[in-house]
Parts: C-alpha cells; sequence; structure tokens
C-alpha cells in the first residue's frame, strides 16, 4: 500500500465529510506518525457550542492522548482546511514536523498574517486535493444560504 500525502488527506477528508452529516462547517484532519494515524478530527463547534472546537485541535488532543506525550514533532497533521490563527498557534505548540493541507483560506487561514506562526521546524505542503476540499465547503456554505 502506497502511503501520499493524498491517501492520507482522503482520510482527512473523510472526517470532513463526517462533519458535514452530523451539520458542522465540513473539515477534517487527521494526525499520523509513521504512516499509522495516531489521531482524527472534523470540527464539532456546533455539536459542543464551542468556538475552539475545531478539526484540528480534536486531532491534536487525539494523537496527544494516544502518544502520552505533547509534542508531536515526528507527525504530519493533515487537515482539509488551511488552519486559522488559533489552529496554527496549537500546531506550533504542538511542534509538528509537518502541517499538509487542502484548500487555502484567504479570509481566516494563518498565512494571513505577516509574521511566522508555525514552528521554526514545521514544513507545510498545500494543495493536497484542494479542488475537492474546497467543493466540499463551497457547496455547504452555498446550501446553507439557500
Amino acid at each position: 500500500m502506497e502511503f501520499s500525502d493524498e491517501y492520507f488527506m482522503q482520510k482527512a477528508y473523510n472526517e470532513a465529510e463526517e462533519a458535514l452529516m452530523e451539520g458542522e462547517i465540513p473539515i477534517g484532519a487527521i494526525v499520523v506518525l509513521q504512516d499509522r494515524i495516531i489521531g482524527r478530527g472534523h470540527n464539532l463547534t456546533e455539536r459542543l457550542q464551542d468556538v475552539t472546537a475545531h478539526a484540528e485541535i480534536q486531532a491534536i488532543t487525539a494523537a496527544a492522548n494516544t502518544l502520552g506525550a505533547k509534542y508531536l514533532k515526528d507527525c504530519t497533521l493533515y487537515v482539509t482546511l488551511e488552519p486559522c490563527v488559533m489552529c496554527a498557534g496549537a500546531i506550533a505548540w504542538a511542534q509538528f514536523g509537518r502541517l499538509v493541507y487542502g484548500a487555502s483560506d484567504p479570509k481566516k487561514g494563518y498565512t494571513q498574517l505577516s509574521s511566522p506562526v508555525l514552528h521554526p521546524k514545521t514544513i507545510v505542503t498545500k494543495g493536497i486535493k484542494e479542488q475537492e476540499c474546497s467543493q466540499l465547503l463551497i457547496d455547504f456554505f452555498s446550501n446553507k444560504r439557500k
């Protein structure tokens, strides 16, 4: 089995679809260590009535619990949408080795800030399954406005 960025982004996308089925904004995230998923999450802000219950935070918490450690230096976080500033801060504090995201977020993404947010050693890859990740969000908000 080939474990590529596309393979793992599909797993994050599956989490986003789970969020969609629950009436949440469809964003999904997974944490991978040595080709093994150790944390999963999707948005739970509506269900938990918690603005901090983003997909990334859920996946980071699950991974930290799996490892029994707060630093995730050897891990990769896959997320369907560019993290917001809050999530980027959590990614920095967890010291992820790598961040991979699908769609960019030109309104609320962390890259809108002029100063760096992530840990200096975090490697970022963007645009993996970008079209699918973006379309899921476009369709969600389009249906919500009807």
